[in-house]
């Protein structure tokens, strides 16, 4: 088993700033471009300081960094740290793909051909009768 690099420490904080749908909506909103505190505050019943810790989490993540411009903080988003966690989830991806197609494999091999099914009731299915019929009516 090798050990974990030294961005693990960068991946963990991704993953748990990821984990908030309010901070994957601010990074969703910051790939249309830079915003600040209020722009990014606007489409959530919460306050500014709320959003400016969600922010802050971001920026720990080192999803975003923060500028300030005369008396406003504009946010833009850093897409590496999400191309290493992308590259991370790609190779359990690779991994349950490859778990998937052995199934599928092994499903196959006990699966009957559909030609192979009986065109003719069995005892375990019987032909309705119409008196069988007459009697479900009831």
């Amino acid at each position: 088993m090798s050990t974990p690099d030294v961005s693990s420490d960068q991946l963990t904080d991704v993953f748990a700033a990821l984990a908030d749908p309010t901070r994957r909506a601010i990074l969703h909103r910051l790939t249309l471009g830079d915003a600040s505190v209020r722009e990014l505050t606007e489409p959530f019943a919460m306050s500014q300081p709320a959003v400016s810790k969600h922010l802050k989490v971001l920026e720990n993540a080192g999803l975003i960094t923060r500028t300030q411009v005369a008396t406003s903080r504009f946010s833009h988003l850093e897409a590496e740290p999400l191309k290493e966690a992308t590259e991370y989830m790609e190779k359990y991806r690779r991994f349950w793909n490859r778990s998937f197609d052995k199934l599928d494999e092994a499903l196959a091999s006990f699966t009957p051909a559909t030609d192979a099914a009986p065109k003719t009731p069995t005892p375990e299915s019987p032909r309705l009768t119409d008196e069988n019929k007459e009697r479900s009516d009831d």
